[in-house]
């Protein structure tokens, strides 16, 4: 099994259920009070390091940070602040569907980057 390829695929389907999740804070805020440019900006580098960086050290670093992201953000709305108000079904599921792959992301960004690490500590 090629571990970049399952990476790959963790980390954009991260990115995917961190796209519902932000829409749905979207909807549930005040009007004006997100800045709409810079979650665009964050994706567009997290896209990057998964797809143009894949294999590499960066992409690993930048896709370690999206999965830690991704798993802390059912632990930020633990609180029921947002989940208690809402009781949106699709809202808690993206919660646990983007926690579960940010997981699996971080664990296997960081398991590519032990790999990096060693190789380049063997030559």
């Amino acid at each position: 099994m090629k571990h970049n390829v399952v990476l790959t695929v963790s980390a954009l389907l991260s990115r995917l259920f961190m796209t519902f999740h932000m829409t749905h804070d979207v909807i549930r805020q005040a009007e004006g009070a997100v800045t709409y440019p810079i979650p665009v900006l964050v994706f567009a580098l997290w896209l990057y390091g998964t797809v143009a960086l894949s294999g590499r050290v960066w992409g690993y670093v930048i896709m370690l940070v999206g999965g830690l992201f991704g798993a802390a953000m059912i632990v930020v709305h633990a609180h029921g602040i947002v989940v208690g108000k809402s009781g949106g079904f699709f809202f808690v599921w993206t919660l646990f569907a983007l926690s579960t792959t940010g997981w699996v992301t971080m664990i296997l960004s960081a398991r590519g980057l032990w790999t990096a690490f060693r190789a380049r500590r063997a030559t």
